[in-house]
């Protein structure tokens, strides 16, 4: 696979950024593709591997990455496209948004710079819709039988795009006016334009996916209907329900959890309607608890709607800092501090800090009360113990807060308590190995399943569930 010693010849190049003082004002996309004439560099660094850990521990999906970066540096691009597609439904999301746990695991990144898996992905479906070549797949074979899929989110449109193109009729429900759950509501469209959504939902229809939005199964219509309508039924919702900060001051104006604040971004961003009242940064100074990408994404926002000050507090300790090209922890993700696009807008980031509780003045909150923290291990050998620091509180001034803690687990809506669906110890859904629910002819997969975890996973999770789903209609 690649150039022989490509690897030595050619150096790593990585995803270059709109200036920040450009991106700032717009939500346009910040990354700047790579032009994919330089990409067949790239491709010779791919080494021949004997094991090519990118994509049997890397990825999810398990993406034929040595072949198609073989490809893309002898030219052939369709032969690259042919690849990808054998094993990821939306390559163009996933080259934006993953965080590549392909590259970390890359053999390169034993002692080098890995190679540029995720922008390879990223030129190879870009240049595939340019080129005409991503085309509807609708089946040859109709089964007559019939899924409803609920919650559009990657894994239930993983789903239901392969369920379609097995011959089945698929009809994927979802709650919010237009298709494409966390991907759509979660994700800003500076780290993920939603037009690259709309041509992937425009394939999906062409092939005979049928759409219902706006419907919330449960309340506008029962999870026993869709048990009595259809043949199958997969529950692909994801795990909405977000980790709380039970303190004094929690209920104050102006303390939201970062869905919240996302969704109505995108949502303020596409021009949709809302009934909600409206969650603005501008002029305000910002605290965002969590600091995973959530929390970055509503550094990105809450910087381009004007905010005077961002804040971004962590109560775990300050990851490793690290600098150089390999991985400390390969073939495993290690665990380094990352910045993302957003932080370098402008944040002031700080680690191993409590919440006390908020404070507030006619209701809304205008004050945080915070206190260092000391992770010490457990002799019995358990899990780490926080300990407060003696004499560390602190108060800080502030007028919005963005609670982005991660999620518990999916939402004990109507769709578990109306078929008293069998919960694990989690709180997710529990499955029995192949996403077949506690009700026969119910199935769920992804974050309603596992829990929060990766879009790239999600998508795995949703492809392996048709096939489930697939099996038992037969």
């Amino acid at each position: 696979m690649g150039k022989v010693l490509g690897f030595i010849e050619h150096d790593r190049t990585d995803f270059n950024y709109r200036p920040v003082e450009e991106r700032l004002k717009d939500y346009k996309e910040v990354m700047i593709p790579t032009p994919v004439e330089s990409l067949s560099d790239q491709g010779a660094r791919c080494m021949d591997c004997g094991t090519p850990f990118c994509h049997n521990i890397g990825c999810p999906v398990i993406n034929l990455i040595p072949e198609w970066n073989d490809a893309v540096y002898r030219g052939q691009w369709k032969e690259a496209f042919e690849r990808l597609e054998i094993t990821n439904n939306f390559p163009e999301v996933t080259g934006r948004v993953c965080p590549a746990p392909c590259e970390t695991a890359c053999t390169l990144s034993i002692n080098d710079a890995p190679v540029t898996i995720k922008q390879m992905e990223l030129g190879i479906i870009e240049k595939a819709f340019s080129a005409g070549w991503v085309i509807p797949r609708p089946p040859k074979v109709e089964t007559g039988k019939s899924i409803a899929v609920v919650g559009s989110g990657p894994s239930g449109l993983a789903a239901s795009q392969q369920l379609r193109r097995m011959g089945h009729q698929v009809t994927l429900f979802e709650k919010n006016e237009k298709i494409g759950g966390l991907l759509r509501y979660g994700i800003p469209d500076f780290k993920l334009d939603k037009g690259v959504l709309d041509r992937r939902i425009e394939q999906m229809t062409a092939e005979g996916v049928n759409f219902e939005t706006g419907v919330a199964i449960g309340e506008d219509l029962s999870i026993r209907y869709l048990q009595n309508k259809f043949d199958a039924v997969l529950i692909t919702m994801g795990a909405g329900a977000p980790r709380n900060l039970p303190v004094p001051g929690r209920e104050l104006k102006g303390v939201h959890f970062a869905m919240e604040y996302l969704g109505q971004s995108n949502k303020n961003v596409s021009g949709e309607f809302y009934d909600e009242d409206v969650i603005n940064a501008k002029g305000k100074t910002v605290l965002v608890i969590g600091g995973g990408d959530t929390g970055s994404d509503c550094v990105g926002t809450a910087n381009r709607q004007g905010a005077k000050k961002v804040y971004q507090f962590e109560i775990m300790p300050k990851p490793l800092e690290w600098n150089k090209a390999h991985n400390p922890n390969w073939p495993d993700w290690p665990s380094i501090l990352r910045t993302s696009s957003s932080h370098k807008e402008g944040c002031e980031r700080d680690w191993n800090i409590t919440t006390i509780k908020f404070e507030g003045k006619n209701g809304s909150v205008n004050k945080g009360s915070f206190a260092r923290v000391e992770w010490k291990s457990d002799p019995a050998g358990g899990r780490p113990q926080m300990v407060p620091v003696e004499g560390s509180e602190f108060d800080l001034k502030i007028d919005l807060v963005f609670l982005a803690m991660g999620f518990v687990h999916v939402e004990h809506n109507r769709i578990i308590t109306d078929l008293n669906l069998e919960l694990d110890g989690r709180g997710n859904i529990k499955t029995d190995g192949k996403y077949g629910t506690s009700i026969d002819g119910v199935f769920a997969s992804g974050d309603a399943e596992t829990g929060a975890s990766l879009v790239v996973r999600a998508i795995a999770h949703g492809r392996k569930a048709a096939e489930a789903v697939d099996e038992y209609l037969k």
